[in-house]
């Protein structure tokens, strides 16, 4: 369990805050890899068949915790994935050198071992809708299909082809691509996805990599062992500054106007008169992601003030049958909490499903 208080070290135990944390990811880190080094695999037990149909769209960290627990239950679940590959972020977002592939490459074998059915490339809203899963059959549905929508502002009114979302450089790079000519690259953001770009950019062949962060180093939500990790790979990190324009001549970026700012409230103030120039060559927006509401807009479903939609405390969406969680559901999730969501989720669908019987 990750904490963030003052006086506490992302990442450790509460234990921080009288003497010396226990540093729990070290720990799971070890554990996983000892068990992987000894071809020890966890194998749940299955009650028996129920025969109830289920539907999870999204194969993503909490489609996937929903999808095994109701499986393990005995319900006849079927996965819907828009990509060709299960995994969502823990595929296609988060980095090879931080995440080994041969760890999600062999996600579809365990989770079919199960019984749970996989069907590649139904996107909700376009190939799918939650009244002809019905039709079919399913008598619950949850919709776990994340967020992956880049969140931007708008540097310059000029063309410019170097100018980067972040899913766009992860998505690259995990399918083994290689963005050219980045050069200088400036990476806008603060939190772990910020810090795989910019790790990720050095590797594809990038001259520099620079985060550039609006707060101080205290209220920076990437995780401090992916600092370390991006610091070591070269990267520069630059606290307290906005991005606030980009000078681009015959649609090239030749550099960045910043600004530093004043983050002792809880609002962030610029400095007056502080602007200074940073040499860019490519910019990567890595500020957060958010549900694309245009594939499901047509579902009738309720969304909330932020663009997420809205579920009770049963994780039930305003459709009777209809639920949701992860990324979705909820600003800044983590994969760990996309995974309690799932789990939830899972648990209100059994019961929701034992009061219909």
């Amino acid at each position: 369990m990750y904490v963030h208080m003052k006086n506490i070290v992302y990442g450790h135990c509460i234990k921080g805050i009288k003497g010396n944390p226990v540093q729990v990811p070290k720990l799971e880190k070890y554990v996983n890899l000892w068990a992987r080094e000894k071809n020890i695999e966890y194998i749940p037990s299955i009650k028996k068949a129920n025969n109830i149909k289920i539907a999870v769209i999204g194969a993503g960290p909490s489609g996937i915790a929903c999808s095994v627990e109701l499986a393990k239950n005995g319900f006849d679940v079927t996965i819907f994935e828009k990509e060709t590959e299960i995994g969502g972020l823990l595929t296609y977002g988060i980095p090879g050198f931080r995440l080994p592939r041969d760890i999600t490459k062999n996600l579809t074998a365990r989770i079919k071992k199960l019984g749970i059915k996989i069907k590649t490339n139904i996107e909700l809203g376009k190939n799918i809708g939650i009244e002809q899963l019905k039709k079919q059959g399913y008598r619950a549905i949850f919709i776990g299909i994340g967020a992956d929508i880049p969140v931007i502002y708008t540097l310059n009114n000029k063309k410019c082809d170097k100018i980067y979302k972040s899913n766009y450089i992860l998505k690259e790079y995990n399918s083994k691509k290689r963005v050219k000519d980045l050069g200088n690259v400036i990476v806008i953001g603060g939190g772990n996805v910020a810090t795989d770009c910019s790790r990720a950019v050095m590797r594809m062949g990038a001259k520099s990599s620079t985060i550039i962060y609006r707060r101080d180093k205290n209220k920076m939500p990437a995780r401090e062992i992916e600092l370390e990790e991006a610091i070591k790979d070269g990267v520069n990190i630059i606290y307290n500054t906005k991005v606030i324009d980009a000078e681009i001549k015959n649609e090239k970026l030749e550099q960045v106007k910043c600004i530093k700012t004043d983050t002792r409230s809880k609002e962030v103030l610029d400095i007056e008169n502080s602007e200074f120039y940073l040499k860019a060559d490519s910019i990567v927006f890595a500020i957060g992601l958010k549900p694309d509401k245009n594939l499901i807009n047509n579902e009738e479903l309720e969304f909330d003030e932020n663009g997420l939609i809205k579920t009770d405390d049963n994780c039930m969406t305003n459709i009777d049958g209809v639920f949701a969680g992860g990324d979705v559901t909820q600003n800044k999730a983590t994969v760990c909490m996309a995974i309690k969501s799932g789990k939830s989720a899972a648990k209100s669908i059994q019961n929701y499903l034992e009061q219909k019987i």
